[in-house]
């Protein structure tokens, strides 16, 4: 009688089966992470890509408009893909004004006017592209500030203003996802505001030495516009945020030489040289009714740029008909420390009362100086100053801080004659010279470009 076999149980074939399920799903699980994290990032790449199109299609439309207003051509057309973005030209208005004011201390002139810009606007989400000026700017919405991509037609190197200003006007829009064509029309007859004689008598070239040409921009990008003025030369910027306004500075060096003393004396950027300077004197005489003289309690000639300010601080001390010099020079972006030094003698001060006048020599190599202050030297190279044991002259002092102080921008020294001030300033006068930076504005050339523009 046979045997009878058992059917044999086996796990292999239900093993294959669990395996090929586990690795699908595996699959599906990573599929599922890699389009939850990499889906977002992949559509910023899709709208960083469309917004870099627009931007090389406004470049192209900025050089058209240059050709237009420069009287290359009376129309150009730029092709712009909306990919779901929105076109819109804002004709001239409050939005966006440039106003110029155009000084000269010397001959205290001053004059003011102002152009309307109007703007190009491309839009998507919170991605703003837009053209004004004659500059291309880029806004980041949410995500970030805005950014210049193409510079605006402002030409300054330090005797030559040109600004052409590009004024759009029309008010027309286009949105979808197809193309869309920009026309731009001009008549090729910019408007000249300078020179021009028959505005005002002031308004010709070569300029008589303008002190400074400041431009205020209100705008939406005018913090692109602030970024772009601050890297160049002869410019600065400082922002007005409450009125999104940049000032635009076109700095000019003051003129030299001796004159009367006023309350305000304005410096140029020196030459970083080792002794710039080459003098800075004051003659004070005493007001006539001033029976106690030249003998101030505290008489203040100070500078601030940025972080820093430089303070000459001149008194009547240990006895009439002399002054006593007090220099400190702070920095707060460096820290709460200041460096001050004390005169070692004093200036004299000559005859009696309401006749007297002193010379006050602030390059005088032999006048010496010794550091008072209790916080260390940061100005100097380390180890340079020990308190109460290092003596320069004022005019070691002169030379370093005049560089530190005009580094960045001219500068104003602003005098502050105390409780009651003993100078005759109609009879008074500073001397001042150096070697500056060489920026006066001879020829400035400013023109209104009117353009019409329409989007089909």
């Amino acid at each position: 009688m046979g045997t009878k076999q058992r059917p044999f149980n086996s796990c292999k074939a239900v093993s294959s089966v669990i395996g090929l399920l586990l690795m699908y799903t595996l699959a599906i699980i990573a599929i599922g992470i890699i389009v939850t994290y990499n889906v977002p990032v992949l559509n910023d790449m899709q709208d960083s890509a469309k917004a870099q199109k627009v931007e090389q299609a406004f470049t192209v439309l900025d050089s058209r408009i240059s050709k237009v207003a420069l009287g290359e051509s009376p129309l150009q057309t730029t092709s712009v893909s909306l990919m779901g973005g929105e076109i819109n030209v804002n004709g001239a208005s409050e939005k966006g004004i440039m106003t110029f004011y155009i000084i000269n201390q010397t001959t205290n002139y001053t004059e003011t006017f102002n152009c309307s810009l109007g703007t190009v606007e491309y839009i998507k989400d919170d991605r703003t592209i837009a053209y004004e000026g004659g500059g291309i700017w880029s806004d980041y919405g949410a995500k970030g500030g805005t950014v210049m991509v193409s510079p605006p037609e402002f030409h300054y190197n330090g005797v030559t203003l040109t600004l052409p200003i590009m004024t759009i006007n029309g008010n027309s829009s286009a949105t979808g996802t197809g193309n869309t064509a920009i026309n731009v029309i001009s008549d090729n007859q910019p408007y000249v505001l300078y020179p021009n004689a028959s505005l005002s008598a002031n308004r010709t070239n070569p300029t008589d030495h303008l002190d400074q040409v400041i431009v205020h921009i209100k705008s939406d990008y005018y913090k692109a516009w602030a970024n772009y003025a601050n890297s160049m030369t002869y410019t600065s910027a400082t922002l007005d945020d409450q009125n999104k306004t940049t000032i635009i500075y076109f700095n000019t060096e003051p003129p030299m030489g001796t004159y009367q003393l006023t309350n305000k004396i304005r410096v140029g950027q020196v030459c970083q040289i080792e002794e710039p300077v080459s003098d800075f004197n004051f003659y004070f005489e005493a007001e006539d009714t001033n029976a106690n003289g030249l003998n101030p309690d505290n008489y203040e000639i100070e500078a601030t740029s940025g972080s820093r300010t430089f303070t000459y601080n001149l008194q009547k001390k240990g006895g009439a008909d002399q002054l006593y010099l007090l220099v400190t020079y702070e920095d707060t972006d460096v820290g709460s420390d200041e460096e001050q030094w004390e005169s070692i003698i004093n200036y004299p001060v000559s005859d009696k009362k309401e006749d007297q006048y002193a010379t006050v020599d602030l390059l005088n190599d032999s006048f010496m100086m010794k550091y008072v202050s209790n916080d260390p030297e940061f100005s100097w190279p380390t180890d340079t100053i020990v308190k109460g044991n290092t003596s320069f002259s004022v005019n070691d002092l002169t030379q370093h801080y005049f560089k530190l102080i005009t580094e960045d921008k001219p500068v104003n020294f602003y005098i502050d004659g105390g409780k009651s001030d003993p100078v005759d300033y109609s009879k008074s006068t500073v001397t001042i010279n150096y070697c500056g930076l060489g920026n006066y504005i001879n020829y400035l050339h400013i023109t209104q470009n009117e353009l019409e523009v329409t989007v089909d």
